[in-house]
């Protein structure tokens, strides 16, 4: 198996849309989460979302972007700023690298919801057959992928993961066993998310698994382990990340931001909504076997922690039972009261976070933990991040409704 370096990233979310002000916001520990304002937010019970601030038609000509999802645009603005970022020390679409051995791998748990949406609008709602011409190719789970492999005329595999919360995460990881086993050169991996449409936040609402709005200040209510945590806030984007062989990258002096060490999936196989900690320990477990380490080596850990009673604490209990009496001691940071759920592309920003605190030696805060949890008695990093660690292996976990879960263990590149 080859090493795996990550060369490119490229984001779009509500924390901003370049890795710069993405780590800024970060570290700051400023919140995205607020009030929402669109014309449906009067029929939501807790008008919140964490919304990133993408205006598609500064990036796209009319013609082209009446063809793209708010999804697909998400995607393909990820995947065009980390190919330009893998780029800057070679070409890689060029002939530097063989197209057929070139892949796009990309999760998204609900795609074109907002094309959807529409379309259920015009045909129920406005009762009118006048449904837009593209809406199978913008509301199709595969699209932000396909748009990703004609921009950039990647022949190889172009797949799409749907697993719920884990998708983007499930994505990167089958990238990386496919450039790690030789099959792959070079691939596109990450994941897109947007959900904000009046449908899909009814129908999440309708799963009472949503926050409520925190009466002293909205940007503060999710609250993952914190003991008055009520549930996660929606919100959207996209990021991606440009993978190949570690020592090809070097050989060329291509910067390297980090090491993709391996990845565990598991399946729960017990419920379709509530955590196991068995099956969150075994994913870990896995993921650990993937990058032949054992335990002892992590230095932190990036947790799922959605802010959901049943998760956050379900969680803490599978991180107890793989790292035993040491767990209290890893830093344990829980970025998406920040940045809120991207739902299927919540992997991929926490992948570029993790990546982030690894190149900086950064535990990045978990907010609004006012209030302690018996039990979720870990080192969360409360209210502020942590500077100065030697951070060189972390986690980031990803676990979804269904069961299917996925976690993926990265690696600080050495000092150039």
């Amino acid at each position: 198996m080859r090493r795996v370096a990550v060369t490119g990233i490229g984001v779009v979310s509500p924390l901003g849309n370049s890795v710069a002000e993405v780590w800024a916001n970060a570290v700051a520990g400023r919140s995205a989460v607020h009030r929402l304002e669109a014309p449906f937010t009067g029929r939501l019970a807790a008008p919140l979302a964490a919304t990133a601030n993408f205006d598609g038609a500064a990036h796209f000509d009319g013609p082209r972007l009446r063809m793209l999802d708010r999804c697909s645009q998400f995607a393909l603005f990820a995947a065009n700023q980390a190919m330009k970022d893998a780029a800057s020390a070679f070409s890689v679409a060029g002939s530097d690298a063989d197209r057929e051995r070139a892949g796009i791998f990309i999760g998204t748990g609900m795609a074109g919801s907002i094309s959807m949406d529409d379309g259920y609008q015009t045909l129920y709602g406005a009762g009118s057959d006048r449904i837009k011409p593209y809406t199978i190719l913008l509301g199709m789970h595969n699209a932000a992928a396909a748009w990703i492999g004609i921009e950039h005329g990647f022949r190889g595999p172009n797949l799409t993961y749907s697993t719920a919360c884990s998708s983007a995460a499930v994505a990167i990881g089958e990238a990386w066993r496919r450039v790690a086993s030789g099959e792959l050169d070079i691939a596109i991996a990450g994941g897109s998310e947007a959900p904000l449409s009046c449908g899909s936040m009814k129908a999440w609402e309708a799963l009472h698994t949503l926050a409520t709005v925190d009466a002293n200040d909205a940007s503060a209510s999710c609250k993952p382990f914190a003991k008055n945590r009520s549930g996660m806030v929606l919100a959207e984007g996209a990021a991606c990340l440009v993978l190949e062989p570690w020592d090809e990258a070097r050989s060329r002096g291509a910067f390297v931001h980090g090491e993709l060490l391996g990845c565990g999936l598991s399946n729960d196989a017990s419920h379709i909504t509530q955590p196991s900690v068995a099956g969150q320990a075994a994913t870990m477990r896995a993921a650990l076997r993937a990058a032949g380490l054992d335990a002892a080596q992590i230095d932190a850990i990036n947790a799922h922690a959605t802010g959901t009673q049943a998760n956050d604490r379900a969680e803490t209990a599978a991180i107890k039972d793989v790292f035993g009496a040491r767990a209290g001691q890893i830093p344990i940071s829980a970025t998406k009261a920040m940045h809120g759920h991207l739902l299927g592309a919540a992997g991929a920003l926490e992948c570029v976070l993790t990546l982030l605190a690894l190149r900086h030696g950064v535990a990045l805060p978990t907010l609004h933990l006012d209030l302690a949890d018996a039990d979720c008695d870990l080192d969360c990093v409360p209210h502020q991040a942590r500077h100065g660690l030697a951070l060189r292996k972390m986690l980031s976990n990803s676990f979804a409704f269904g069961g299917s879960n996925a976690v993926l263990v990265l690696g600080a590149a050495p000092p150039t």
